[in-house]
């Protein structure tokens, strides 16, 4: 049985004048031990995924329907009491932003020992020896030092290294990231990702790591979830979406990236936005951007279905699949 299954989950926000859908029938699941990322654009519905994942989607979002079933408990159906022992104690989130996720007036080690001890029966000391040694995971220099001193003492990429230790501080079995190096200088992410990855490898701790950007999804995971306007249009091995991308607007992706292009040259760019909950076009919400759709596209929401080694929503992707085989025969 999978650590995490989550089943035709449907998010909505009700706005003034309308309900909106930000997660369309969204299912996938998430094996003991593994690795998945999810990737797309801005609006894409990557972070509503995570934060639906422990029931943190607050008004005026909810969860209209669907299971979120972790270790065979429903997420969507527990009572606030049930969640609080499953968030921090199973399941942990670590944010985009540490100064936003830390609280600025109580120092680190005041954190740390409350979050210990609103989960298990311990004295402060044995709690600041236990927040010691997580500091000590995650390479933090003079760790008895830093429970004394307050979020704004510390360098972001300090900071984000507490935040992965206050994530671990319990155990979890599963981890999910948010884009948890965003608000960090280039030269510190490697060695975050890279922290993350020996954490999650030598504790056999199941990571969903959220992102836009795919070169970190191919060091990363095992398996890879591409999203577009709040459903999956792609999904499988990582490696195999990253070398052999089916879907059109995954290809753009890949494309996108800095290493797909010479030097001096621009950037390739996928034209046009993602569009907004608003105003989702009809049919694929992909279609006005893609340089194969046809009629059909524009009419009909393409099923979601097995296309080789991976899972794809796309009319016309049997076709153009089914055509590069054919020139890579020829050639």
């Amino acid at each position: 049985m999978p650590l995490l299954s989550v089943r035709d989950l449907v998010v909505k926000f009700a706005m003034r004048d309308e309900t909106v859908t930000a997660l369309k029938s969204i299912s996938f699941d998430v094996a003991r031990g593994d690795r998945l990322g999810i990737v797309g654009e801005s609006g894409a519905g990557k972070s509503v995924t995570g934060f639906a994942l422990l029931n943190l989607i607050s008004r005026p979002g909810f969860i209209d329907s669907g299971e979120i079933l972790f270790d065979g408990m429903n997420m969507a159906d527990m009572s606030d009491a049930e969640l609080r022992e499953v968030r921090g104690n199973k399941m942990a989130m670590i944010f985009q932003d540490p100064m936003v996720t830390l609280n600025p007036v109580l120092t680190i080690g005041q954190q740390m020992v409350e979050t210990l001890q609103a989960h298990r029966k311990l004295s402060r000391k044995e709690a600041e020896q236990i927040a010691v040694l997580k500091l000590r995971e995650v390479y933090i220099p003079a760790p008895e030092e830093r429970l004394a001193q307050y979020p704004h003492e510390l360098s972001g990429g300090m900071r984000q290294r507490i935040i992965i230790a206050i994530a671990l501080l319990l155990d979890p079995q599963l981890i999910i990231a948010d884009e948890p190096t965003t608000a960090l200088d280039v030269t510190i992410q490697a060695d975050i990702m890279e922290l993350l990855l020996e954490l999650c490898t030598t504790k056999k701790v199941s990571l969903i790591l959220i992102t836009h950007d795919l070169g970190v999804v191919s060091q990363m995971t095992e398996n890879t979830l591409v999203m577009y306007a709040g459903r999956i249009i792609e999904a499988g091995r990582t490696r195999e979406i990253i070398n052999d991308p089916q879907h059109p607007y995954t290809q753009g992706l890949i494309n996108a990236l800095p290493q797909q292009t010479l030097p001096g040259e621009r950037l390739k760019q996928i034209p046009g936005n993602m569009p907004s909950l608003s105003a989702a076009p009809k049919g694929c919400a992909f279609n006005a951007r893609c340089e194969f759709a046809q009629d059909r596209c524009r009419m009909e929401v393409p099923n979601f279905e097995q296309i080789g080694p991976v899972k794809v929503a796309c009319h016309e992707v049997r076709r153009l699949h089914h055509e590069t085989h054919k020139q890579e025969d020829l050639a």
